[in-house]
């Protein structure tokens, strides 16, 4: 695994950071922190997560926008009571809530709900791009802190 990560660690970030967007229901803090302590620049490693992990994001908001409930339910994983309580939620805080895409167990649905009410592209561009880069900022801020 260490052999992989020197050799393709940017390709591995931006995929596992793609897929904790969509599917899979993993992190890729860890691989950012990991790559960071390499002595990888901090900026391509933000760039490269973000970008990632926004796509994956863009890919649900799509599901939601032209999918079925079948790729809501088999594919996503978001059960009817969750996406019901992240649509309570999106409709009290309306398309800022999109600052929280990044947030484990509410970040997927706000990104499905958003596009299943059609909200603007190039807003949740703009929103769901932003939560995610402040995120990476601070977790390369923090670990870089910790570098001395």
């Amino acid at each position: 695994m260490n052999d992989f990560l020197l050799h393709h660690s940017l390709t591995a970030l931006f995929v596992i950071s793609f897929l904790a967007a969509t599917i899979l229901p993993l992190g890729s803090e860890w691989l950012v922190v990991t790559l960071i302590l390499q002595a990888h620049q901090v900026e391509e490693v933000v760039m490269v997560a973000t970008l990632g992990n926004f796509l994956g994001a863009c890919t649900t908001y799509g599901i939601g926008f032209w999918g079925s409930s079948f790729l809501v339910t088999k594919i996503l994983r978001i059960d009817e009571a969750r996406f019901n309580k992240t649509v309570l939620l999106y409709r009290k805080y309306g398309s800022w809530s999109l600052l929280l895409s990044w947030v484990p167990i509410i970040g997927d649905p706000l990104c499905l709900v958003s596009g299943s009410f059609r909200l603007n592209f190039l807003l949740f561009s703009l929103l769901t791009f932003s939560g995610k880069l402040t995120r990476y900022i601070v977790v390369a801020t923090v670990t870089a802190g910790t570098m001395g």
